[in-house]
Formats: structure tokens, C-alpha cells, sequence
């Protein structure tokens, strides 16, 4: 039912209104941006334009969340940080189930194009790099191999690599608790009494798991991708110069969180 102020206020609704879902959500400009370079056209190109633009979409979301729930573990919140990291784990796995959308392409629609990419290549997502920045992946050596960095690009990454991390936020959060978390072996001394006793910390150790899915969801993320691209292209370089498919490989080991993985040794 409409109410009287609804009825007469001209922000409200379908008529008279000065914001449209179009405004609002800049729908000209988003879609401006889809620009095949293939001539002649190709028709999955702009199904590949899409799909990478959408994970940018979501990387900055992720980014916005997890920038959030590291400041907060700073501050040894434990409620409000898994709140945002469950969010960020429905988004991973949204992430992951996007590569079932880009396997629709054949390799041989994928090769109507692919040329024209070079030497762009993904390694080059500057916002994926922050992504492993502040989950605890970082590697200076990036910004050095890099091509054709922005100077704003190059100063997120050094603010990102100079930052507190995720893993950071989880050793504060260790200590309002009271636990000493400056070495290795305080901490695996505190995540294994953490571990035994989640009566009395269990907000700590739900916290601790939702950086293990966190961990665990990107790892499938990474997986997910290799076969995809050992699928479209099998070992041919990459367009920005890797070696490809066996660079991918090389990356699915990595773990943000090692010390908690290896509790599981411990317990």
C-alpha cells in the first residue's frame, strides 16, 4: 500500500522521479566500455570482455569487504570480519562457477581473437595482486615485472604491499584475546589452545576458519583456471609473455594462511 508521503514525493517510485535505475547504476557508461578489437568481428569476444570485466566488478568488491574486515580484526573485532568474509566466500564461489560461463567458448572461437589481446594478459589485474597483497600473498617482485602500470596502479600496490594484511588483522585478534603471537611457535601454542577450547574462544577460532575458506576458496579459484586455460590454449604462452598454463600451476600451492594449515598437523 502507498502511503501519503509516497504518494506525494517526486524522489519516490516511477513517477516524477530524478533517479532511474539507469542513473544510478551509470548503465551507458558500464556498457560503453565493452570494446571488441577483433576486425573482422568475433562473435565470443565480447562474451571474454564480459566475463573478465565482471570479475574486475567483483574484485572490487572483495577488496571493499576484506579492506573492512582486516581494519576490524585490527581493532580485535572477531564478529563483524567473519560476517564480511562469509560474504566474500559466496563471492569466490561465484567467481569459480564463471569459468563454467567462459568454457562455452571453443578453443577455436577463442583463437578468432586471441591475437588481438596481445600483450594484455591477466597477469596484469592489478586489483587480483591487491587481492593477494592483503590476504597475506606479498610479493614485491610483481611490481617489478609488471607491464605498463599506471602511476595510481604502481601506488596501490606499494600501499597494499606496505599495509597490514588479513594475517596481520588475525595476529591482533589473537592478542586482545591474550595470546602472545610473536613467533611461530607462540602462535601455534595459542591456535592449538584456541583449537581445544571453543567454548571459551570460539568467536576466535570461527574467525580462523573463515580465513581457511577464504584460503581454500581462492586456491579453487586458481585451480579452476588453469584447466580452463590448459583447455582453451594447453601450453601456449600467455598473450602478456608467461609461459601460460605452467605459470598457473605454479601458483597452486600458494596458501595465504600456512600457519593454519599446518594446525591441522597439530591437533
Amino acid at each position: 500500500m502507498t502511503t501519503s508521503s509516497e504518494k506525494f514525493d517526486p524522489h519516490f517510485g516511477e513517477q516524477g522521479g530524478q533517479l532511474t535505475y539507469g542513473s544510478y547504476l551509470r548503465i551507458d557508461e558500464l556498457l560503453s566500455q565493452q570494446r571488441p578489437e577483433a576486425s573482422p568481428a568475433a562473435h565470443d569476444e565480447l562474451l571474454f570482455i564480459t566475463i573478465h570485466q565482471v570479475y574486475e566488478l567483483w574484485f572490487n568488491l572483495l577488496l571493499h569487504e576484506l579492506t573492512d574486515a582486516r581494519d576490524r580484526m585490527l581493532a580485535g573485532e572477531t564478529y563483524l570480519p567473519r560476517v564480511r568474509l562469509e560474504r566474500c566466500h559466496v563471492i569466490a564461489r561465484v567467481l569459480v562457477k564463471q569459468v563454467d560461463v567462459l568454457e562455452t567458448m571453443t578453443p577455436q572461437d577463442f583463437l578468432s581473437f586471441r591475437e588481438h589481446l596481445s600483450p594484455a594478459s591477466g597477469f596484469q589485474s592489478v586489483q587480483f595482486r591487491e587481492l593477494e597483497f592483503l590476504s597475506g600473498a606479498k610479493d614485491a617482485a610483481y611490481l617489478r615485472r609488471f607491464r605498463g602500470l599506471t602511476d595510481a596502479e604502481r601506488a596501490r600496490l606499494e600501499r597494499r604491499l606496505a599495509e597490514p594484511s588479513l594475517w596481520d588483522g588475525m595476529l591482533a585478534v589473537l592478542g586482545k584475546a591474550g595470546f602472545d603471537s610473536s613467533t611461530p611457535e607462540s602462535r601455534v601454542a595459542a591456535l592449538r589452545e584456541i583449537a581445544h577450547d571453543r567454548g571459551r574462544y570460539g568467536a576466535v577460532w570461527d574467525l580462523s576458519e573463515a580465513l581457511v575458506e577464504h584460503d581454500a576458496l581462492f586456491a579453487q579459484w586458481r585451480a579452476r583456471h588453469v584447466l580452463m586455460v590448459e583447455r582453451q590454449i594447453g601450453t601456449k604462452s600467455g598473450t602478456g609473455g608467461s609461459s601460460g598454463a605452467p605459470y598457473l600451476r605454479s601458483r597452486l600451492d600458494l596458501r595465504f594462511y600456512p600457519e593454519l594449515w599446518e594446525l591441522r598437523s597439530q591437533l
